[in-house]
């Protein structure tokens, strides 16, 4: 591998934007924010080193075994966050970026293209939530932060409208000079000659203009080496290698890579990026993403090997995954689906693997399409959610994951059409580090000690609501309220000073927790429990049907009550867990 003649930005961007470089589907997505960017070219300015980059020279006759993808111009968090296909049929040969695609794409978008990302507080479905930006630099001042130098800013245009203080130029301008004394006579037309700056200001524009026509057009800034190796097993093994220390590379684009040029009626990286994107804006979002997709696909394609490994993504395999893909998506959607229903969401789905057995089940009775919302797959479906929470809180998919999936797929496929085979994955497993079973132990040393804000929380709550719809929203709520545990509150309400610490560090306690319809959550509020449950609960009967739904002891909601409530309600909650899981 040589190392080449250093490239200047400007000669690099005209042939990014002529597409003679290009993206290799094995490159990750573009991952970086604007502050990146911004220090990015602080460091250009500043004649910093930004590290070599690795190119791959492809030749006319081999461009058609791969697919290539074209670089991001105008990032969209929303709307265009993901590298098109590039067609190079006609091409004389390109230069695909194996080291430096962040940097880069982040040249590129600095220097020819936009950044939208969300503004905080804004919702993610408003279009108005991602205003476009475009790289300025102040001419006239220094950055005043201590870590750069040159004070580069994304802007939006009513933003770059509103500065009133310092002179900002479009950083893109720059490619549009030709000559060294065009930043003079820009500076001179527009700021020399305004009459409102100061000679210091005139030539400290006059010296970072001219610094940035140098960075772009003269220096020679881009090193780079360049790799002509056409086998792709030596390009990927000089991947993975120099992109160990950086972002963490998935395999799954390395997979893709293989998987695009082997599927013959679909594009693979397309396919499943895509269908990444419609699945985790189910419900209220997951976090799945294209290494569980293509994990899924071995075992729902029923291959013995299921280890994610080049080996077993090879052609006979891709093939075989490509003619099951309409029904690998379909149980994949399904099971989510399904678990959404139960009340997960990727924030508490604490493992992602844990949807395989689902999907596999739900592909083996041939995916119904009502499953679902089905009043006759009710019980059915009790026995997938009770078996997921259980595997869920054992953590069942740590570790070596595919320990449990084989079995649990043997399990499934000799059960055929029944319903969920539960107590066959229980009984399998016994004994094992990966058993799902609860002892008193488990309930009292775990699962009573739980607090608010952890998955394994809500999990267990689920169990103690089995009958709540899951298709409406409900909250973890604190039924005596969080904001009313200060000291100086407790005091108000009759609680003894040796009693306050304790008050404090027990208000997160999963027995003071329940589930709340959303609604009803937020007009709670912070609202005193004795209170609200006297205003909420009129009747003596509408007392005992919330009781017994929350399993509340009969008693006074008090302050002065709550360690006692606490303890009461604990038992009570023992006594349902022991019910349920032992």
């Amino acid at each position: 591998m040589a190392y080449e003649t250093p490239l200047t930005i400007a000669e690099v961007m005209q042939d990014i934007s002529n597409n003679k470089y290009v993206l290799p589907s094995i490159q990750r997505e573009y991952v970086w924010d604007t502050e990146q960017i911004e220090t990015l070219f602080d460091s250009l300015m500043q004649d910093y080193p930004i590290g070599a980059f690795l190119f791959w020279e492809i030749e006319k006759s081999r461009l058609l075994d791969y697919d290539f993808y074209e670089f991001l111009r105008n990032y969209h968090e929303k709307n265009n966050t993901h590298n098109k296909k590039v067609d190079l049929k006609g091409s004389d040969g390109v230069t695909a970026v194996l080291d430096g695609q962040q940097r880069l794409t982040s040249i590129y978008i600095g220097l020819k293209g936009s950044y939208a990302y969300r503004l905080k507080y804004k919702q993610k479905k408003s279009e108005n939530a991602y205003p476009v930006r475009y790289l300025y630099l102040n001419l006239i001042e220094d950055a005043q932060d201590e870590n750069n130098k040159y004070d580069f800013r994304f802007l939006t245009d009513k933003e770059f409208s509103g500065m009133t203080e310092g002179f900002w130029y479009k950083v893109g301008d720059i490619l549009t000079m030709t000559q060294p004394g065009e930043t003079s006579q820009y500076v001179l037309d527009n700021i020399a000659f305004a009459g409102t700056y100061t000679k210091e200001q005139t030539m400290h524009a006059n010296n970072t203009l001219q610094k940035l026509y140098n960075v772009v057009h003269t220096d020679k800034t881009l090193s780079y080496y360049k790799e002509k190796a056409a086998e792709l097993d030596k390009v990927l093994n000089i991947f993975i290698r120099v992109n160990s220390g950086g972002t963490v590379l998935t395999y799954s684009d390395l997979l893709l890579s293989i998987a695009s040029a082997q599927w013959e009626n679909h594009d693979a990286r397309e396919e499943i990026t895509e269908f990444v994107d419609d699945v985790n804006s189910i419900g209220g979002g997951f976090r799945i993403n294209k290494d569980f997709v293509l994990k899924t696909a071995l075992v729902l394609t029923d291959f013995p090997n299921i280890a994610f490994k080049v080996d077993n993504f090879n052609k006979p395999n891709m093939m075989k995954i490509e003619a099951n893909w309409e029904n690998i998506k379909r149980a994949i959607k399904q099971s989510v689906h399904l678990v959404s229903s139960f009340g997960y969401t990727g924030e508490t789905l604490s493992s992602n693997n844990a949807l395989i057995p689902i999907a596999y089940y739900l592909l083996t009775i041939g995916m119904p399409d009502n499953f679902v919302e089905s009043g006759a797959t009710k019980e059915n479906r009790a026995k997938i959610k009770k078996w997921l929470i259980m595997a869920l809180l054992k953590k069942a998919f740590s570790g070596q994951p595919d320990n449990v999936i084989r079995p649990i797929r043997d399990i499934i496929r000799e059960n055929g059409n029944n319903e969920f085979p539960i107590t066959q994955i229980v009984d399998k497993f016994k004994g094992t580090n990966k058993s799902i079973q609860f002892a008193e132990d488990d309930i009292d040393e775990y699962l009573l000690k739980l607090k608010y804000g952890k998955s394994e929380t809500l999990s267990t709550l689920m169990l103690l609501y089995p009958s709540l719809d899951f298709s409406n929203k409900f909250h973890e709520d604190h039924m005596y309220p969080k904001s009313k545990f200060r000291k100086s509150y407790l005091r108000k309400m009759g609680v003894p000073e040796d009693k306050l610490d304790t008050y404090i560090d027990s208000v997160n306690d999963i027995s003071n927790l329940q589930l709340l319809a959303a609604q009803l959550n937020e007009e709670k509020l912070n609202a005193d429990f004795d209170v609200w449950f006297n205003k909420e609960q009129v009747t003596d009967s509408d007392k005992i049907q919330y009781r017994t739904i929350h399993y509340l002891p009969e008693m006074e909601y008090t302050y002065p009550n709550f360690l006692l409530f606490m303890e009461k309600r604990k038992q009570l909650i023992r006594k349902k867990l022991i019910d349920i899981l032992l």
